[in-house]
Parts: structure tokens; C-alpha cells; sequence
């Protein structure tokens, strides 16, 4: 029996340092022997090799190495495959340094709540299915991660076409492609404080999207992930600002807790229930109730002063509704009430709808519905609807005027209902124009029934089937909280949806994404919007084409090594790209080059994946991009077209 088995038969003495599938928790007995728990060190010495191994006679008394111990405990012998023996060397920890993988209990104490997680993103045939590569931070180690980064590649796109530049405009609409963690931290510099607005749809974090991360950490490293990146966002906002955040039923209800803390409770709107699909989109079901909605949520950053506008949908019609107050203008002793529909016929020369139907044919009802809904806008303040209302009630104090009429007593109340003997009416009531539509109309809720989801594949001229948000649901967003020419963010813009709906509406945006959907990306989406197209709310804000954007990148460092992982297919490329970055100098300083052998056999027999995960965790993502504090330094090679496009965006030029 070899001694590492020694030590694996002491510690199955103690149940706390197994699962019950038999794995050893290695944390667990890590963390006991640097308490110098009496039970574990009572095990220790009571067998003879152990007792020799860990403890020193000084003076009679037995001294434990609680040292000596945690390091055979992290050996690679009491872990458990060949890719954690190589990941363990590098090591991903907690603020307290011990090891993450380690770790029994970060499921239930969210234990990166106060660090910093940044997340890369990978591609796969242009797919949606996106990979983070994930890298928990504590604060002392963030360090120059989140300083302003160096820009490269600025370009202005306008209806004459592409042009490079080296300055941006204070208004010029903005696209940034790369990590949105640091976007949001070098946006922080000039736009503290200047957005009106941001809308995100970000992972889900459900068992299809980005984060393929151990389960026991999957909770944990999202709502990390989220957290980093609202507390920056939060920053931005101005003070009557508001955000709004889509997701599903699987982290609603953490993400709330967690925004009530970022935001404040007290800043909390609402939480609004999209309909996504009906039942008629399912060709089997097995659930019941059946899932079909999404989720928004929606925080101020100050609700004393967040800006809420009106916003009205259209409603059924009723044929009941639509009464026409004859000299209005005249006090309510002269009032005539009569049909609207009575009217039309005889504006059409007719005398009943049998008359109008046979002169218009098949069509005539929705002819008459234009035509009454037209009248009805045209005449609001004189059309009241005498169906459904009850009698008023002792609330309603002020009775303004009293007369007699034909079909009995009208009283004129509070200049906003009348009583005709049978029934309250509204008047100033229902129809609207609705996205160019004349139509009744109610006040928007926060139960969202009206908007389509079915054909969004090819919407704004790009594919994403499974990714996308109506164009509708997001002006309905900016419709509530925006007016022209505020900013407006989406920091995971995707294909573009949120700026091509800004750009549509007049409103300045930023958006920030590190993919490149290729011929569906979110810039071929914008160029198409430059140009007219007419898809999604086009036709209803009668969208004819024009205006400009900024796109620019992040000047790349270690993120060309990341890049370069992620397209690897063979092994001898990524032995070679490990001499490559070890040459650099730019690697984690967790790292000890010499405890990692590309000749040995567990390095050899590790999988392409695992290989890939390997040397993604050697690289030191504080160098990701190059840092705005390193434009000057000649080691970086920063253009003088870059030099010049960044320094203006930082307002020093």
C-alpha cells in the first residue's frame, strides 16, 4: 500500500470528508487540518506512518505539519483525473486563496459575490450557442482587468458607405466589439452618468446557453457574472435612468434578489410577463400548465425621478362603443346622442348597414370599422360609450350641469362622464393611432399578450432563430422610458436587434458585443437598417433610412492566444501555442511553467477540450487587451490612427 492510501484509509474514519458516492472532499479536510481539527489530527496520529510523516517531537511534545499535510492532501494523487491534476497547478481561487474546485459549499454561500468574473466568449459556426470561459477573481488579483482599454480598427458607417477614422462625435451612434465587462469599464471614463436607458438579453443560464461550468458553480458564477456587469451598468444610468432585463423562469427569481440589492429594492417597476408561444406552437404536450412566457425585469436607478410615459396598445373593438354627442360645444341642454355608425351611413348615403354592405360588398365591415374608427379619433372628446358602465356612486361628488333630454336625464360630471338615466359614459375614451394604426386602445399592463415571437428568424435581414427579441417588444421598452435623442445601451446586443430599433427611433445607442455572427452580424444588421430596410417596426415609425454608427475593437493582446485556442483542431497546434505564450511573459502569475510537462503522459492523454481548457486558464486575463495606460509603449505597437481614434474617445484629444 503506497502512503497516499495510507492516508486515504485515516480519513475514511470521518464522514465529513466523503459524498456519498464515496469522492473525497478534499476541501473539506483541507480546511480541517489548518483549524488543527481534533478529530482529524487524532486519526493522524493514531497511525503509526501518518503519526511519522506529520508529526515532530519537540520536547515531548508532538507538533503537527499542518503544512506537510495540505500539500500531500493537493497532490496528485487525491485528485481525481488527469486534466484536474494539470488544472489544480494553475489554480482558480476564492478571496481567501483556497482552491475553487475544492470547495464543498459554493452552491449554497454564493461564494464569488464579491469577486469579479470575467467571462469570454467563444463561437461555433456562427451558431448561437456560445461558450464562456470563466475566470473568478478576487479583488486584490482584478488589478489592471478592468482599466480603460486601447481601441483599433474604427470605422464609420453611413448610407455613402465605410470609412476609417480617428476621432468620435459626442452623438455618433457606437458599437464596440469585445468583452462587455470591459467595455462597460472603459465606457465608465466618458459616460458616467449619460444613459437614459439599457436593455439586455442576456444567458439565461439555463443547460443550453453560455455557462458549461461545473453545476456545483453554475448559480454562482452567473450571478457573479451578472453582478459585475449590472454595478458598472447601474453607474451609467443617468439619474432618472432605468433598466430593463429579460429572462426566464429559471433565474427570475435570484436575479430579482439580486437587483433589489444593486439597485435598492425601493427602485424596483415591475416585472412584466411576455408571452412567447401559444399552445398551437407545440406539437406535444407534456406539461401542464404549459410554459409560454419570458420575463422582463425593470429597475430606476432613482424611481423618485425615472421618467414613465403612457403607453396605450390597441384593444378589441366593440360594436356597442362609439356614441357621438351632437353640439357639444353648445353645454350639455343642447346635446344630441346619437349613433356613430348612423352617421357613417348617412355620410355614405345610405340607411342602414344593409345598404352600406351592398355597396361595398363583402368588405363592408372593415370598411365601416375604418371609417367609425377614423371618426371616433377625429371627434374624441364628443364620443362616449353608453354600454357597460354602472350608475354613479356617492364617490362621484360634482355634478357640473343637469338637463332633460329625449332619452332622459343627463348629468355632466367632473366634464368627463355623462349619466343618461340607464348608464355612465366615458368620454375622451379608446381610440388611438397605434403604431399607425387608428384603432381602440387600452393602457399597457404589465401582461404583454400582443407581441409576436413566430417568424423572428430573418427579422433586421439577419438569421437567429433562437435568439432574438421582436423589434416591437424593444420600441414598447424605449416607448416607456426614452424620449428622442437620449443614449440608450445594450451591452449583450447579440445580432442587434436593441440598436436597430434606436436607430429607427431617433435614439443615440452604444452596444457591445464580443461575437462576429459573420453575415449576420449585428453590423450587417445596421448597415441594412442605414439603408431602409423595412422589416420589424420599420413601417409603423415609417422608417425611410439614414444616419450613421461608430464601430470600433479592443486592441488585443492575450485575447489573439484566446482566439487562436478556441479555432485549434490538433494537438501539435496547441503544444506549440503553449511555447508561444510562455515566450510572451504574459501568463498568470499562479502559474509554474515547470510543473507542467507537454511530454508527459497526462498532459499527452489529456482530451483537445480539456487541452484547450488548460491553456486558456495559463494566460493572465489582466492582459487580455491592451491597457489605455500602455498607448505609448512602442512593446504594444499602437498604431498612430489608434492612438489618435482612442484619445478622442477619452476625450484627450
Amino acid at each position: 500500500m503506497t502512503f497516499y492510501n495510507t492516508v486515504l484509509e485515516v480519513l475514511k474514519s470521518d464522514s465529513r470528508f466523503f459524498t456519498e458516492n464515496g469522492e473525497l472532499l478534499r476541501n473539506a479536510v483541507y480546511e480541517a487540518a489548518m483549524q488543527m481539527d481534533a478529530s482529524l489530527i487524532k486519526a493522524l496520529y493514531n497511525n503509526a506512518e501518518t503519526k511519522k510523516r506529520f508529526f515532530t517531537d519537540v520536547d515531548g511534545i508532538a507538533v503537527f505539519d499542518k503544512v506537510g499535510f495540505g500539500w500531500v492532501i493537493n497532490n496528485r494523487e487525491f485528485l481525481p483525473d488527469r486534466y484536474t491534476r494539470y488544472k489544480n497547478k494553475i489554480g482558480l481561487v476564492n478571496s481567501r486563496g483556497e482552491y475553487i474546485a475544492d470547495s464543498n459549499d459554493v452552491e449554497l454561500v454564493f461564494p464569488y459575490k464579491d469577486c469579479v468574473l470575467e467571462g469570454g466568449q467563444t463561437k461555433e459556426d456562427q451558431k448561437r450557442s456560445e461558450i464562456f470561459y470563466n475566470e473568478t477573481l478576487a479583488p486584490d488579483e482584478v488589478d489592471r482587468l478592468l482599466y480603460p482599454k486601447v481601441f483599433t480598427n474604427a470605422k464609420r458607417y453611413t448610407a455613402d458607405g465605410v470609412e476609417s477614422i480617428t476621432e468620435i462625435l459626442p452623438d455618433d451612434n457606437l458599437i464596440i466589439r469585445g468583452n462587455n465587462l470591459l467595455a462597460l469599464a472603459s465606457l465608465h471614463k466618458m459616460r458616467e452618468g449619460m444613459i437614459q436607458f439599457i436593455y439586455i438579453d442576456p444567458p439565461y443560464n439555463t443547460a443550453n446557453d453560455s455557462f458549461m461550468y461545473n453545476d456545483s458553480f453554475k448559480r454562482s458564477t452567473w450571478l457573479t457574472f451578472m453582478k459585475n456587469r449590472l454595478i458598472l451598468a447601474k453607474q451609467l444610468l443617468t439619474n432618472s435612468g432605468a433598466i430593463a432585463i429579460s429572462i426566464n423562469y429559471k433565474e427570475l427569481s435570484y436575479l430579482k434578489i439580486l437587483c433589489d440589492e444593486i439597485f435598492g429594492e425601493r427602485n424596483y417597476i415591475n416585472t412584466v410577463s411576455v408571452q412567447t408561444a401559444t399552445t398551437a406552437s407545440f406539437r406535444a404536450i407534456n406539461d401542464c400548465p404549459v410554459n409560454v412566457s419570458e420575463f422582463i425585469l425593470i429597475y430606476a436607478k432613482n424611481k423618485s425621478y425615472t421618467k414613465i410615459h403612457q403607453v396605450y396598445i390597441a384593444s378589441a373593438y366593440s360594436e356597442d362603443y362609439g356614441s357621438y354627442i351632437k353640439n357639444y360645444d353648445k353645454g350639455c341642454s343642447q346635446w344630441e346622442i346619437v349613433s356613430v355608425d348612423n352617421l357613417i351611413y348617412e355620410q355614405e348615403g345610405v340607411s342602414s348597414w344593409r345598404e352600406f354592405r351592398k355597396k361595398y360588398g363583402e368588405c363592408w365591415k372593415q370598411i365601416r370599422y375604418e371609417k367609425k374608427a377614423k371618426f371616433c379619433l377625429e371627434h374624441s372628446e364628443q364620443i362616449v360609450s353608453l354600454n357597460t358602465m354602472q350608475k354613479p356612486s356617492s364617490e362621484i361628488e360634482e355634478i357640473i350641469s343637469i338637463s332633460k333630454m329625449n332619452r332622459g336625464v343627463v348629468y355632466e360630471v367632473r366634464g368627463n362622464y355623462i349619466y343618461n338615466g340607464r348608464s355612465l359614459a366615458f368620454l375622451k375614451k379608446k381610440i388611438r393611432n397605434i403604431d399607425g394604426v387608428i384603432t381602440p386602445s387600452e393602457i399597457l399592463t404589465n401582461i404583454w399578450t400582443d407581441i409576436s415571437f413566430l417568424s423572428l428568424g430573418n427579422e433586421g435581414g439577419v438569421d437567429l432563430p433562437n435568439g432574438k427579441k421582436p423589434e416591437k417588444l424593444i420600441q414598447r421598452l424605449f416607448s416607456l422610458f426614452t424620449d428622442k435623442n437620449d443614449i440608450i445601451m445594450d451591452y449583450h446586443m447579440g445580432t442587434g436587434s436593441t440598436c436597430a430599433v434606436a436607430h429607427k427611433m431617433g435614439l443615440q445607442y452604444i452596444g457591445v458585443e464580443q461575437l462576429d455572427y459573420g453575415e449576420n452580424d449585428s453590423i450587417i444588421r445596421l448597415n441594412n437598417v442605414i439603408e431602409g430596410e423595412q422589416g420589424g417596426i420599420s413601417k409603423a415609425v415609417n422608417w425611410q433610412g439614414g444616419g450613421s454608427f461608430v464601430y470600433c475593437e479592443f486592441a488585443k493582446l492575450n485575447q489573439n492566444y484566446v482566439d487562436v485556442i478556441e479555432k485549434a483542431t490538433k494537438d501539435e497546434e496547441l503544444i506549440k501555442l503553449y511555447g508561444d505564450i510562455l515566450n510572451t511573459g504574459f501568463i498568470s502569475y499562479k502559474v509554474n511553467p515547470k510543473e507542467i510537462d507537454t511530454d508527459s503522459d497526462d498532459f499527452q492523454n489529456l482530451s483537445l477540450d480539456n487541452k484547450k481548457k488548460l491553456l486558456m486558464e495559463l494566460l493572465d486575463k489582466n492582459q487580455l487587451y491592451v491597457n489605455y495606460c500602455d498607448i505609448d509603449d512602442e512593446t504594444f505597437g499602437i498604431s498612430d490612427k489608434d492612438n489618435s481614434f482612442t484619445k478622442s474617445f477619452y476625450g484627450e484629444e
